[in-house]
């Protein structure tokens, strides 16, 4: 594949961000999750007589890190009150200001090569069904017959179909996910990050006889500092039949922050 740093253009450029809007789905730990507001209307500000003919409107945002297309930071998550790295959850890393270790502002500017494992489209349907795990076995199936091959630094997104949804908050609520054993299986690629169209990386609610809720979250967050990016837009990039590009997302620099939104791009 030629890539844009070598011939000076990207042929295209893939938009993975889903619009932010106060209807969108969101996880009911993290309502309320988005709203906009004008604070200024250009009504308030038109005063010809003072300043001439130009006027301004200004908005407010209110959004918490972790609703639409985000990425989680370390201190994220926690395994029995210990960051990534073994650090401990006291008051010398957590205040009510957030976090000064593995919060955001740590994470790095993301340019790797990205992989897409599409799915839906590897079974040769629209969408998985409600809560189906998706397993290692399937991704290994998937590496060998469609030559996909993430290495130490990629990022690896994973396509359920639920990307469709994004307008109807309890279907996008009851998607599929990953299962455990598929966070290992990208753990052992020792990938920089993962990502999905859904809303946990797992399905919602995922349990796990051993470890409890969230496992992928665990595993691959807390125990392993591999960051997740949820709620993506892929199906543009699987419709088509996009496999691998040069992924970009840039977190903001908010500083303690446990998340941040983002506005990821593939370029082809």
């Amino acid at each position: 594949m030629e890539h844009w740093w070598t011939t000076g253009l990207g042929r295209k450029i893939y938009d993975l961000e889903q619009p932010r809007r106060s209807t969108m789905p969101v996880h009911p730990s993290h309502k309320p999750g988005y709203q906009y507001m004008l604070h200024n209307r250009h009504e308030d500000t038109y005063k010809p007589d003072l300043k001439g003919p130009r006027s301004s409107a200004s908005g407010a945002i209110y959004m918490k890190e972790h609703t639409g297309t985000h990425i989680d930071a370390w201190c994220h998550q926690a395994d029995h009150m210990h960051l990534c790295g073994g650090k401990k959850v006291d008051t010398s890393v957590q205040s009510n200001q957030g976090f000064s270790y593995g919060a955001v502002e740590d994470i790095p500017m993301i340019a790797r090569q990205g992989w897409l494992f599409d799915v839906p489209g590897y079974r040769g349907v629209e969408e998985l069904g409600r809560e189906e795990y998706i397993f290692r076995a399937e991704l290994e199936r998937m590496e060998k017959e469609l030559n996909l091959a993430p290495k130490p630094g990629d990022v690896v997104l994973i396509r359920v179909g639920t990307d469709l949804s994004w307008h109807d908050e309890i279907r996008y609520m009851e998607s599929a996910g990953m299962a455990r054993d598929a966070a290992l299986w990208a753990a052992e690629r020792k990938v920089l990050a993962v990502g999905a169209d859904n809303m946990s990386w797992e399905p919602n609610g995922a349990i796990d006889p051993e470890l409890g809720s969230l496992p992928c979250h665990l595993e691959l967050l807390a125990r392993r500092g591999i960051y997740i990016i949820e709620n993506l837009k892929l199906d543009e990039l699987a419709k088509d039949k996009v496999r691998q590009f040069l992924f970009i997302c840039l977190p903001l620099k908010l500083i303690g922050a446990t998340g941040s939104p983002v506005r990821p791009i593939a370029l082809v």
